[in-house]
């Protein structure tokens, strides 16, 4: 009789979830459409996972523009610096089999460091607060190009001669030379290439076909291209901004930070054994990796343990990453949820919308994320309410609280994309939210000088130095200014 009542609130239920889910790939679809065009995306993977389960799974637009082919569930993305959450997991993994320490110095495990390096920890190393010179710093700067420098001896040998950028544990810098020393470490500990560690303890068993390292160099089937808008090529001027194409080549020594391909698809699978305790066995290393960190001074850095993206709220927490402004995903812990989009544009930066999508599995998080909550409202109502708007919003909510780095990259993404009205208001919206940041009104100046407000501008810029006595770019913009 149990099993009965069982079977028959069963089918009462399923209409009810079907219904919940339809409506749900509804939003979601409005959103992308949205997007994609406001983006001007040209292909894009999305793949949603709730309670354990791949709940959608939708393909847009073309992969390839060249030979107008379409993306599905085959085609491969490269997710760029969302391979850190690999190399994350890798560490931890260590961690979790007694190998490692966090709290440790990284010359524990590696040899011939620099004594300068010899006190950075593996913590610092995966928060990026480690205060080493930067090895894609170095690449950039090299102006014979790349050819010298892809040899890691010389490279490595170049690296080591720099000085640390800060103290160990004193302010946040993201930088490539930390994911290239953990895959130093995890090569010493397994005594094989980082890419065989990956492979045996991530993605074959997890079930992860297409998910393979490699860049513009390596034939990878069912490969997206990425295309970037540019308004200039070879240091000319195009008469209109242009989708051009875009080559990128990751040398084998330093693709633990932004090695690998993947598919939406796979992502997810890989979230759901990551969430089933199937990557990491204790909840407890799991939480540990997803708490950031803090500097030496006890505040918390932006990062998590090699998660770039970590918001550690009462509710509706979220962890994620995103990577080359085309790839991103988010996943929610406590609500078993993840939404991962991938895209063949640089710049598109779907990290934008991602709580939008998830809001629509989870209503909640839209109020959870002040972020999301000031992109969705400001859409409608106009930007100039910014200010407005959350004034309302804290009074209702007083932890409503956006981030000011948070609030400083979406402003600047506005710059980008030549919305400079909506920039300004964003930016001043940060400077009101933020009085005594010096870097809040320095951004803010800078955004009035573009706009043509200079009395204003002038007045932003000797606030931030009034602040900070040692800001040179204020004291320089100060200058450019009186003498316009």
């Amino acid at each position: 009789m149990l099993e009965l009542r069982v079977f028959l609130a069963l089918l009462l239920w399923l209409p009810v979830f079907a219904l919940h889910a339809q409506n749900s790939g509804a939003q979601v679809e409005a959103i992308i459409n949205r997007e994609m065009a406001a983006r001007r995306i040209p292909g894009l993977q999305l793949a949603v996972m709730h309670h354990g389960q791949l709940v959608l799974s939708r393909c847009y637009g073309l992969a390839n523009l060249q030979d107008s082919i379409r993306v599905d569930h085959r085609t491969i993305f490269p997710i760029n610096s969302c391979t850190k959450v690999f190399t994350s997991v890798a560490i931890m993994q260590l961690v979790e089999a007694g190998k490692l320490t966090l709290s440790a110095p990284a010359a524990t495990y590696l040899d011939s460091l620099p004594e300068p390096w010899r006190l950075v920890t593996v913590r610092q190393l995966l928060t990026h607060t480690s205060g080493l010179p930067d090895l894609l710093k170095l690449l950039d700067a090299n102006t014979g190009g790349l050819a010298g420098l892809k040899n890691e001896r010389t490279a490595w040998d170049k690296l080591q001669r720099q000085p640390l950028e800060f103290a160990p544990g004193t302010r946040f810098s993201y930088n490539q030379t930390n994911a290239y020393l953990l895959g130093k470490i995890i090569e010493k500990a397994y005594h094989k290439p980082f890419a065989e560690v990956f492979a045996e303890k991530q993605l074959r068993p997890v079930g992860m076909p297409r998910t393979l390292f490699g860049d513009s160099r390596d034939v990878i089937p069912h490969f997206a291209p990425t295309y970037f808008y540019r308004t200039g090529l070879d240091g000319r001027p195009l008469p209109q901004e242009t989708l051009v194409n875009n080559y990128y080549e990751f040398p084998y020594f330093r693709r633990t930070a932004a090695g690998l391909n993947s598919t939406a698809e796979d992502m997810v699978r890989w979230l759901i054994a990551l969430q089933a305790g199937r990557l990491l066995a204790s909840q407890a290393t799991r939480d540990t990796m997803w708490t950031p960190a803090k500097f030496t001074n006890g505040q918390p850095t932006p990062w998590a343990l090699g998660w770039g993206i970590a918001k550690n709220r009462p509710q509706h927490r979220a962890l994620g990453m995103s990577g080359g402004g085309r790839a991103a995903f988010l996943l929610y812990p406590d609500d078993d949820l993840a939404v991962v989009i991938l895209t063949n544009l640089g710049g598109s930066f779907p990290e934008d919308f991602l709580e939008e999508i998830a809001s629509c599995y989870e209503p909640g998080i839209i109020s959870a994320d002040p972020l999301t909550f000031l992109r969705v409202h400001l859409r409608d109502a106009g930007f100039a309410q910014a200010i407005p708007l959350t004034k309302k919003q804290i009074k209702k909510d007083p932890s409503f609280r956006p981030q000011e780095f948070e609030l400083n990259e979406w402003a600047y993404r506005l710059l980008a994309k030549n919305q400079l009205p909506e920039a300004v208001e964003i930016f001043k919206l940060a400077v009101y939210l933020f009085p005594a940041s010096w870097n809040a009104y320095d951004s803010y100046g800078e955004a009035l000088a573009k706009a043509g407000r200079r009395p204003e501008a002038i007045k932003a810029y000797e606030q931030s130095v009034h602040l900070n006595a040692d800001n040179e770019h204020g004291k320089k913009m100060l200058a450019q200014l009186a003498g316009h």
